[in-house]
């Protein structure tokens, strides 16, 4: 494995951490809600929980975003060397796993993290080793 050191950009790595950080740190600050991704679409698709308003804004503003982004750069090119059903297949377990651990990585990562939270450090590093043992493994059975 290798580092492309010509699409190596921390800049850009650096002021998307900064956006999404003061995105859940307002979030918090005005609304005293979590930025958990998968906890505020759980609340959109079950209508439980308080305020779907807010939660359809939030997501509204993830998916109109790339819009935003056109405005000063075309999107970079995007290759998905994978079949529908194993994207498909893939997205079922993310869900199923933000589910058992109570969150995804954006409310354990970021979140979690930022407050402190034990459990949450549990789960990133567990979500941080699951992903690097599926590269190991996978990654020789694609030939890379």
């Amino acid at each position: 494995m290798s580092i492309n050191w010509m699409a190596f950009t921390p800049l850009s790595a650096l002021i998307g951490g900064l956006l999404i950080g003061c995105g859940a740190a307002l979030l918090i600050i005005f609304n005293g809600r979590i930025a958990g991704i998968s906890g505020i679409l759980a609340g959109v698709l079950t209508g439980k929980g308080e305020g779907i308003g807010w939660r359809v804004v939030f997501l509204l503003g993830m998916i109109l975003s790339p819009l935003f982004y056109l405005l000063f750069q075309p999107m970079p090119q995007i290759d998905i060397t994978v079949d529908w059903p194993e994207l498909i297949i893939a997205g079922l377990l993310v869900g199923i796993g933000t589910r058992y651990g109570s969150g995804c990585t954006s409310g354990h990562g970021v979140c979690g993290l930022s407050r402190l939270s034990l459990r949450s450090l549990v789960a990133t590093l567990t979500f941080m080793l699951t992903g690097m043992i599926t590269v190991w493994l996978f990654n020789p059975l694609q030939g890379g």
